[in-house]
């Protein structure tokens, strides 16, 4: 992995930090609306798979839908069998973020997502680690 590549998986990661935060911080859903804290799990998601493609030293395109960027990390090997769901995050980033979230959809279980994204962000960070 060329240094630039792992900087920039690892200045990614940072963000994702911040963005989980967050996310860890809204368990409140009457002080936090669904869809404020679908985006912030869809970004760190998004930013958490950008910093794997990153370090394995891939482009990765402009896009906040994670079905691309999953494309992309499955296309050069890599396996996100233990992510099973992360493609429902999509919503959050481009039809809640601009519409009216539908209240009669399921609710995200906010403990789960806040546990599942810290998985995630575990796991970049062990790759990335090793990638050395």
């Amino acid at each position: 992995m060329a240094r630039s590549d792992r900087d920039h998986a690892l200045l990614l990661l940072e963000l994702v930090g911040k963005d989980h935060k967050a996310l860890s911080n809204m368990r409140d859903g009457e002080a936090f609306e669904e869809e404020i804290f679908g985006f912030h799990a869809q970004q760190v998601v998004e930013k958490s798979l950008k910093s794997r493609i990153a370090a394995m030293g891939l482009a990765y395109p402009k896009s906040h839908d994670v079905s691309v960027l999953i494309t992309i990390l499955e296309g050069a090997g890599a396996d996100l069998s233990g992510f099973p769901d992360l493609e429902d995050f999509s919503i959050y980033a481009v039809q809640y973020r601009y519409e009216a979230y539908d209240q009669s959809e399921d609710k995200l279980d906010r403990q789960e997502t806040i546990t599942a994204t810290g998985i995630l962000i575990d796991h970049v960070r062990e790759v990335i680690r090793g990638a050395r």
